[in-house]
């Protein structure tokens, strides 16, 4: 499962209508440069790809801050509303993918109601014992991982993740039947975009091609 899809979903979705550099700049706000692969090639490239599949909407009118020809300013349709919350709602509960996909997660699950994303986490750590379960009918973590050799290991790394992952969970979903965070229905939601204009001080100041499409 790619993080860019989700994430620029994500991003055009909370603008609602947003051009190629909005999303990008937002993504780096977000530090999505320096734990994905989020760069501005994959952005752009991200955005067209999706436009086409039906997933965006492009509209060419939106005037070049720069001085330049028109941008294209990006709007989520309905196609791509569902695969958002499709892919959201799969990078919460699934345990074995990479870190930037729960990470974009993280960042977009207060689109959900609080009793979903809940019941996603539990679905989570479920899934997480599950595999532990599996692994240890043959692999003894009490036993060291020198009773299979250096192999071990790898083994004994991905049991102290698993459990390590499940700990964490709890711990989310501890905070959030506290009443952390506002959920969809909740009211008003906490803003993560940048407004057009607002400057970024977490912007990379890399310059890419398409930056004024």
């Amino acid at each position: 499962m790619s993080a860019i899809r989700l994430l620029v979903l994500g991003a055009v979705r909370q603008h609602g209508r947003a051009h190629g550099y909005q999303v990008r700049n937002d993504l780096e706000y977000w530090g999505a440069h320096e734990w994905s692969n989020a760069k501005p090639g994959s952005i752009y490239h991200a955005l067209k790809q999706m436009a086409k599949q039906g997933l965006l909407h492009a509209h060419e009118t939106a005037p070049s801050t720069a001085g330049g020809p028109p941008r294209t300013e990006y709007e989520i349709t309905d196609a791509g509303d569902q695969e958002y919350f499709t892919l959201l709602r799969a990078s919460l509960t699934a345990y074995d993918q990479k870190p930037d996909v729960l990470s974009t997660a993280l960042g977009c699950m207060v689109d959900l109601e609080r009793a979903e994303v809940l019941r996603l986490l539990a679905e989570r750590v479920r899934s997480i014992e599950a595999w532990r379960k599996s692994v240890t009918e043959y692999y003894t973590p009490e036993a060291g991982p020198e009773s299979i050799g250096h192999i071990g290991e790898i083994m004994n790394f991905w049991v102290h993740s698993a459990d390590t992952g499940a700990e964490w969970t709890r711990g989310l979903i501890a905070r959030i039947e506290g009443g952390a965070y506002t959920f969809a229905g909740e009211g008003e939601p906490f803003v993560g975009v940048l407004r057009e204009g607002e400057k970024n001080p977490y912007a990379t100041g890399e310059r890419h091609p398409e930056d004024h499409r």
